[in-house]
């Protein structure tokens, strides 16, 4: 997918009229060699746009205006190329709605020996200046990611790129839509949440939306169309002699097929980037949707199995973040174990909805059985999920405030056959090892439903997090249990003190 566009990062020079004209004209032209520079290495995912050398607050909160009324202005890189007096900053900041880097480097990357002096000293002042922008930022409170070095070095150009994807996932989460067909699958507490509380934190809407309502657009859909996205099936995947045109089953093809072309155009007359189903509400479907949301998911839509709108949002999230990058991130849930010891593994599928994006394979196309739901047969796509690192994700609403748990796992190809498991699937040892990964996710409260991706680093998502002013918890390689769960307490404390806090004013 490709949500790009005619997004921007911009970024703003903080000086001031102090050092004379000459410096301000050569602090510019540093900015704006350093912005060509960065975009013509090619590393990071969104152009860098140099805005301007502030001087005064009107500067800075004419900026910030801007920033925040643009809808290509993804977020806003600082750098304090001589000393910037941060009283300055403090109006613009506060009003400042975009994500926020701080970028602490400087033009120069070595101390010219041999000839500075005090005017090369005046202009170069990073080192200081932005200790003053720091402390400003600290003492309101402000988020932001900080990345130190010099800006022609891979690793701080990686780490502009990372926040980057993030805040492009913040931005399409801004007014974004995403739709419930039913309710919340009956009895289940971690598919709940509070939408209104969502809406106001994150910026996405949830509603609801009847399945008559779906079924009303399948039923505009022209045969023609029905059989060209068949022919399509037939190309693209090994489908099963039974469902191809003139099988004994390829009526159940073409549903499939009616399926899918209906929830898309749904979805693209309302304007959304997700969606969320469940098996225990399919009036008027012939089968539950299988293929169709694997298709969609591919095409960068967001999806949460039983009503589970918060893991659509998160699909949706983590698909803007990746763009661009090798791999996939499905929809996942932990299903079944392999507690042989010495070799734990987790195998991770659901009834249908993994999306193809995770697989190296050809999916075969094929038609199983469902013993829940009460329809016919559906169709779906099966195949396993690549070998190596990888992530689950999960969002969970937690009473007062939202948390996001991030466990690393290496995914593995499955050590045998599948032969009678008729649904897409990956298998995974979760770190650092099987039994401290359970036991903290279960101590944090994790959902089932979670969000497997192949190429996002937990540092994405700990910057996504930031963004949103959500709790971020990792299961890693260095997780401990008794140290996790101290963090676990601390962090309750902290959110709990915060919601007060909003309570009282």
């Amino acid at each position: 997918m490709n949500e790009s566009g005619s997004l921007r990062i911009w970024l703003i020079v903080g000086s001031q009229h102090l050092y004379g004209p000459e410096v301000i004209q050569q602090v510019e032209q540093h900015a704006r060699e350093i912005a060509a520079g960065l975009n013509a290495a090619g590393s990071i995912h969104l152009p860098v746009c140099f805005k301007r050398v502030a001087t005064t607050p009107d500067d800075i909160l004419q900026f910030c205006h801007e920033a925040n009324a643009s809808p290509d202005c993804v977020g806003v890189i600082c750098w304090m190329h001589t000393f910037s007096p941060a009283k300055m900053w403090i109006n613009g900041l506060k009003m400042l709605q975009k994500p926020l880097l701080h970028l602490h480097t400087q033009f120069n990357r070595d101390i010219p020996w041999d000839t500075i002096d005090m005017d090369f000293m005046n202009l170069n002042q990073s080192a200081h200046g932005d200790r003053e922008f720091g402390h400003i930022l600290a003492r309101m409170g402000k988020a932001r990611k900080v990345v130190v070095g010099h800006w022609q070095q891979a690793q701080v150009q990686q780490q502009i790129d990372v926040w980057c994807r993030a805040a492009m996932a913040w931005h399409d989460w801004q007014g974004a839509r995403f739709v419930r067909f039913g309710d919340n699958m009956r009895q289940v507490a971690v598919t709940e949440g509070d939408k209104v509380a969502a809406e106001y934190q994150f910026g996405f809407s949830v509603n609801t939306h009847g399945v008559g309502d779906l079924v009303a657009v399948m039923a505009s859909v022209q045969p023609a169309e029905v059989e060209e996205l068949c022919a399509l099936y037939e190309k693209e995947y090994r489908v099963q002699p039974e469902l191809q045109r003139g099988g004994s089953r390829h009526a159940a093809l073409q549903e499939a097929a009616r399926i899918e072309i209906g929830l898309r155009k749904f979805l693209q007359q309302g304007g959304y980037k997700g969606f969320t189903d469940t098996f225990e509400d399919l009036h008027g479907l012939k089968q539950l949707p299988g293929i169709a949301v694997q298709r969609l998911m591919q095409d960068g839509y967001g999806f949460g199995a039983e009503g589970d709108w918060k893991t659509a949002a998160l699909v949706r999230a983590m698909k803007v973040m990746a763009t661009g990058l090798p791999g996939g991130n499905s929809f996942m849930e932990d299903y079944t174990y392999h507690l042989e010891p010495g070799q734990e593994m987790v195998l991770g599928a659901h009834m249908l909805e993994i999306c193809p994006s995770i697989t190296h394979q050809q999916p075969s196309c094929e038609i199983h059985p469902l013993s829940i739901g009460g329809k016919t047969d559906p169709v779906r796509l099966v195949f396993d999920a690549a070998a190596g690192r990888a992530l689950n994700a999960a969002l969970m609403d937690m009473g007062g405030h939202f948390r996001l748990l991030i466990n690393e796992v290496e995914a593995i190809l499955p050590p045998q056959s599948l032969p009678k498991l008729p649904v897409a699937r990956a298998v995974w040892k979760p770190l650092p090892d099987f039994q401290t990964a359970c036991a903290a996710w279960l101590m944090a409260g994790g959902a089932h439903h979670t969000c497997f991706s192949q190429n996002l680093q937990v540092e994405h998502l700990r910057d996504f997090a930031r963004i949103a002013g959500m709790e971020c918890l990792v299961i890693d390689q260095q997780t401990r249990l008794d140290r996790f769960e101290q963090e676990l307490q601390m962090s309750t404390l902290y959110y709990a003190w915060q919601s007060m806090f909003r309570k009282d004013g």
